[in-house]
């Protein structure tokens, strides 16, 4: 099973890199970064978020979210907020103005995304979203250890 696995990272890693060259070159129209587009869109959907939970949600480093959270405030895409839970750790949110950007690059992606349907069922997909899914949680635990 660990040769198949390695034919899903060698598909999923230039998949990757390609979705984060667009998301790049469409920088001039939304003003967005990778960074930047993966916290607008855990907002998104979570609503408003601490630095910390979001590092978490994406496995990367409270520094650089934080960085990435600096860049979006400084474009007015989201706004720091009390967090009745926590003084010194504020939510984090999105604006008007953040909502907006990140609506339209999920439709522009979305769009991308209606062109690889073809003879792929929703089976398929399940059985996808289950196999990353559990390469996932292998990898979150072999981080813990």
């Amino acid at each position: 099973m660990a040769s198949r696995m390695y034919e899903v990272f060698a598909v999923l890693g230039p998949l990757y890199r390609r979705v984060s060259r667009r998301v790049e070159q469409n920088e001039p129209v939304e003003g967005l970064s990778i960074g930047v587009r993966a916290v607008l869109d855990l907002l998104r959907v979570h609503g408003p978020l601490t630095v910390p939970r979001m590092a978490r949600a994406q496995a990367l480093s409270r520094q650089f979210v934080q960085r990435m959270v600096n860049d979006a405030a400084a474009g007015g895409l989201v706004e720091a907020i009390p967090n009745p839970a926590h003084q010194r750790s504020s939510l984090i949110r999105l604006t008007d103005a953040g909502r907006a950007a990140i609506d339209t690059v999920i439709a522009r992606e979305s769009e991308l995304l209606k062109r690889v349907g073809g003879d792929l069922t929703d089976a398929d997909v399940d059985t996808c979203v289950r196999v990353l899914t559990r390469m996932l949680e292998v990898f979150e635990h072999a981080d813990a250890n």
